[in-house]
């Protein structure tokens, strides 16, 4: 027998095993980025004790900040209308998985609001490496205040990105390698602004490196359970 037999191929696993086994590489880059300590060295490339220049910048806090959120909102509300009234592409889903996308996108900004307002880990510039008064505490030490404001894990900026990935799974999860590579497609651009809307706070100071990944993460799991849900759903409902 050739030996290359003994070992799964990924391409001939099923959709779902793929992104499960996807979503546990993941995690383990994550954990090895934690514990790396990364986190710090990169801020504090980027700031000293005077704070982070670029925490005004016109173009990080007003473009990529706050106008961005404002797009993401309006992007949103098309898809919404675009349940009942698709483009073109989208017509390639159904209504079920149209409003499986809409509904993912919404429970993964609100899941990441959620954790914040629990969160006692403040934004970086207040830290007193870099001028402010809060002490580094772990993300993970959940009940442990470090002396600032809090309420800045996971990232919430991002997330106004990351939950866009609900738009990828219905094409992910297909058995049409054709609509997988669409899924793939759309999944890069959305990880691509997200990366993109991660670095403007990471350079401004207001989030670590890890807050983005791990908001990316966060919204991963969560429109993926999403995407597992309406497909169970999906089976239990009578034939129209």
């Amino acid at each position: 027998m050739n030996p290359s037999q003994h070992f799964l191929h990924l391409s001939d696993l099923s959709p779902a095993r793929r992104l499960g086994l996807t979503t546990w590489v993941t995690l383990l880059c994550l954990l090895a980025w934690d514990f790396s300590g990364l986190d710090m060295g990169i801020m504090q490339i980027l700031a000293d004790r005077s704070g982070f220049t670029l925490r005004d910048n016109w173009w990080l806090e007003t473009v990529l900040h706050t106008r961005a959120k404002q797009l993401a909102m309006l992007v949103y509300l098309a898809l919404v209308v675009m349940v009942w009234w698709p483009p073109q592409v989208l017509r390639q889903l159904s209504r079920w998985q149209r409003s499986e996308i809409v509904v993912g996108i919404a429970l993964s900004i609100i899941t990441i609001s959620t954790l914040k307002s629990f969160s006692l880990t403040s934004c970086p510039w207040e830290l007193k490496d870099f001028g402010g008064q809060a002490m580094r505490v772990s993300h993970w030490l959940f009940s442990t205040a470090d002396g600032g404001s809090g309420h800045c894990f996971p990232g919430g900026h991002v997330s106004s990105a990351f939950g866009f990935m609900a738009l990828a799974l219905p094409w992910l999860a297909s058995d049409s390698t054709a609509q997988r590579r669409t899924g793939l497609r759309i999944l890069l651009i959305v990880l691509g602004v997200g990366f993109l809307l991660g670095l403007t706070q990471t350079l401004r100071g207001a989030h670590f490196p890890s807050h983005t990944l791990w908001t990316g993460f966060i919204c991963w799991s969560v429109v993926l359970a999403n995407h597992f849900l309406w497909g169970w759903l999906a089976h239990r409902r009578p034939n129209p």
